[in-house]
């Protein structure tokens, strides 16, 4: 049976009499379809509603529109020729299929159609961002649509129009390289035009910026992309920087004959970083570095102070091992604690661990060196025990009952009871004084030789006789305003060597063929460090609430990760190393069952009400004055870490009601003096390598806390007394609880630091736990 064939006036009425159109929903149902008029423009909105057709009723068969489901047409063109009837569904309307003649049909407005026309529109009035959408639909929808290749290429040749007259260069030259790729002929003359000066525009100014080494990717990757391509602004920056290495090469030249070493080194990397391939190069660095070798290193933190062994002082630390040698070194970490050198001979450690030896070799030496005598590294061990002795120190006072002299060149020692690791408690940096020079002279290879602008430059020179002839005769430390900085010189060639990374930069350099990024095999360990007599940091609920204050996790993965996984860098909910992978010896010390506190501020807010009732309560029991809560003091080093995370964390504390001020310490300082009073609480990066050793040197009564705590001292004297490695493991992992809930420092989280260095600098060695630990190795290389 043939179905009814409805004008729109009698669609209206099925619907009303079948109650389609019944209550509330009547206007709603309207919307998609109506006797007389036009259906609104919805603009934007068009994309939120179904997909459908617009059919235009003629005035004849009654006028009116409706929207109708997609018709199902052979390719989506209705016919030329339409004669018959049409089957159909209204939009709104499910499951009732009505036909109409062709006859009664004004006309038909497709989907696509509105789609294109509504794209079409917005691009003539230079509405590209109103336009992507309708185009995007187009194109996932109805991919094949005669016009719609043409369409989306004068939408994207528009649009850069557009971004080059605002002087968006870099967005412009995208999208001339994505019309580029789509649609290689369209216009192709003028796409070549427009990309040359666009790569003109952006080239000019990454070299007026001083950033070469962008300049010279983008020049890289247009001339390979584009092969075929005669685009003008690649043949003019190519004879521009051909020139301007040229130029460098002059100064180079000139530099070098005057004896100006420095000079000449820096001018001929400048050339040879702009324009790789310039004749005669090679063979000038060459020669200046066969004269003159040097090395320029890259620091976030200039030393002003020299102590090889301080455990909160990167800087310090690094420049110390230049000048200074130790009695013992760490090398790294074993299996049992950290991997030791003596630097004056061998050791012998008695099965029973209750005696060793230390056998002098100074035939082996080189100069000062092999001066050491026995009898005096005697006095120096001795003194060290004493307790009315400057250099007393008392965990090797409490280890060590006898020393005795076997011969000039052997000393012995016996305990007073079994010592897992006594060569760690003998890390005594050695002077000149020992060898008969002036107290606090070099030891090591090199000496302070200048000192520029507040330390903005530091140069050490050799301080014997060279090696070989390519050993470096000037280590020059230039301190950096910032990674980035550090990173572009590197690249450039004026620096050789980065001391310490933002991983962010060290993945950026990682892909360069000319620079090696190596991680430290040990991890800092940065926690906040109360250093004054502020009476609310003295109290623990206080200083919890400091911590369920800061988002430790947020702070180190967005912050300093830069959203980046670096294995190893972790939140930390005690003061000592978690080591980088799983069963890590190096974690010896920390006890992974302890979960660092969670961010939570609604407790934090609650733990500082409580401590302001319980100061309340206290100052009233003993008839004084409530302590003011003034603002806390939160100082950190001068360097762009430590004031990243610094500035995180003030923000974070002002969320809870605290007022924070931040000190920056001066340059070289990593904690306050204890005359002055500048601070409150410190950010402090340690190296906790030795936690054996470096619990009291970061927990004790002496140490970074100064932590006259019980259950902290109690805890320390039972490593100390341990005899074996299960019994300083347990007394470690019962002080990580201790300082887990006595809280006598803040702990933040753990870091692998980084450095890097380019490849023609030989004999870094590898795993060194401190940069210049083999610098009496290093070479240039040819």
């Amino acid at each position: 049976m043939r179905k009814p064939i409805y004008n729109l006036s009698l669609i209206l009425l099925v619907f009303a009499l079948s109650g389609v159109l019944g209550g509330k929903d009547a206007s709603a149902q309207l919307l998609n379809f109506a006797q007389e008029g036009m259906p609104e423009e919805p603009g934007l909105a068009l994309l939120q509603e179904e997909p459908h057709d617009i059919i235009y009723f003629t005035e004849k068969s009654g006028g009116g529109w409706c929207k109708a489901h997609l018709l199902d047409f052979p390719g989506r063109k209705p016919p030329s020729s339409p004669s018959g009837s049409v089957k159909f569904q209204v939009l709104g309307v499910e499951g009732k299929d009505l036909t109409c003649k062709w006859s009664d049909i004004e006309r038909i407005d497709l989907w696509e159609v509105r789609l294109e026309r509504e794209a079409k529109e917005r691009i003539a009035k230079a509405d590209f961002v109103g336009a992507y959408p309708f185009l995007s639909v187009l194109i996932r929808d109805f991919p094949n649509r005669p016009g719609l290749r043409k369409l989306r290429s004068e939408f994207i040749w528009k649009d850069a129009i557009s971004r080059a007259k605002k002087q968006e260069w870099a967005s412009t030259l995208a999208m001339l390289e994505e019309l580029k790729a789509y649609d290689p002929s369209f216009e192709r003359s003028k796409v070549i035009k427009a990309m040359s000066g666009v790569i003109d525009r952006l080239m000019k100014g990454l070299v007026e910026d001083g950033k070469l080494d962008l300049a010279r990717q983008l020049l890289t990757r247009i001339e390979s992309d584009y092969p075929n391509e005669k685009i003008d602004a690649v043949k003019k920056w190519n004879d521009t920087f051909m020139a301007m290495a040229k130029a460098k090469q002059d100064q180079a030249i000139a530099a070098f004959k005057e004896k100006d070493y420095r000079s000449a080194r820096r001018f001929i990397r400048e050339s040879a970083y702009v324009e790789p391939n310039l004749e005669g190069n090679t063979q000038l660095l060459r020669q200046i570095q066969n004269t003159y070798p040097l090395v320029n290193v890259g620091v976030l933190q200039s030393a002003t102070v020299f102590e090889p062994t301080r455990i909160d002082n990167w800087a310090a630390r690094r420049a110390g091992r230049l000048l200074y040698r130790t009695v013992f070194e760490i090398q790294g970490a074993g299996p049992e604690g950290g991997e030791y050198s003596f630097i004056f001979g061998d050791t012998e450690m008695n099965p029973n661990r209750m005696q060793f030896d230390l056998m002098l070799t100074p035939q082996e030496l080189k100069p000062p060196l092999d001066q050491i005598q026995g009898y005096y590294l005697a006095d120096v061990m001795a003194r060290r025990a004493q307790k009315n002795s400057s250099e007393y120190f008392s965990p090797w006072a409490a280890a060590v009952e006898t020393i005795a002299l076997d011969g000039p060149q052997q000393i012995s020692f016996n305990l007073r009871r079994p010592h897992v690791l006594p060569i760690c408690l003998l890390q005594i940096p050695v002077d000149g004084s020992w060898f008969g020079g002036e107290p606090g002279s070099p030891t090591g290879d090199y000496r302070t030789d200048l000192v520029e602008d507040d330390y903005k430059l530091v140069r050490y020179v050799l301080s014997g006789k060279p090696k070989t002839e390519n050993q470096p005769r000037e280590i020059v430390e230039n301190r950096l305003d910032s990674g980035a900085e550090g990173v572009g010189q590197l690249l450039r060639g004026e620096l050789d060597v980065l001391d310490q990374l933002f991983p962010a930069d060290a993945v950026r350099l990682r892909k360069s063929r000319n620079v090696k990024v190596v991680n430290y095999p040990l991890p800092t360990v940065h926690m906040l460090v109360p250093c004054s007599d502020h009476p609310y940091l003295a109290e623990r609920t206080f200083r919890r609430a400091l911590v369920y204050g800061i988002n430790r996790e947020d702070i180190l993965k967005g912050e300093l990760l830069e959203g980046l996984d670096f294995e190893g860098c972790r939140v930390l909910s005690g003061p000592f190393p978690a080591g980088i992978e799983l069963n890590d010896p190096l974690g010896y010390a920390y006890d992974r069952n302890i979960k660092p506190r969670n961010y939570e501020p609604p407790l934090a807010k609650l733990l500082l009400a409580m401590n302001k009732n319980q100061m309340e309560s206290m100052a009233q029991r003993k008839k004084e004055e409530v302590p003011e809560l003034t603002p806390i003091r939160l100082a950190f080093p001068s360097d762009n870490m430590s004031r990243v995370a610094c500035e995180a964390i003030r923000s974070q504390w002002e969320l809870i009601g605290l007022e924070v001020e931040l000190v920056e310490l001066p340059v070289g300082r990593t904690f306050p003096n204890s005359d002055e009073d500048i601070a409150d609480i410190v950010y402090v990066s340690a190296a906790v390598w030795e936690p054996v050793i470096d619990a009291r040197r970061v927990l004790g009564p002496e140490g970074l806390a100064k932590s006259n705590d019980q259950l902290v001292g109690l805890g320390l004297r039972r490593i100390e007394e341990a005899k074996n490695w299960r019994e300083v493991r347990d007394g470690l992992i019962s002080l990580h609880a201790i300082s887990h809930h006595e809280l006598p420092i803040i702990p933040l989280w753990q870091m692998v630091d980084s450095y890097a260095y380019r490849r023609d600098l030989i004999g870094m060695g590898s795993d060194i736990v401190s940069l210049y630990q083999n610098a009496d190795n290093w070479r240039i290389g040819n």
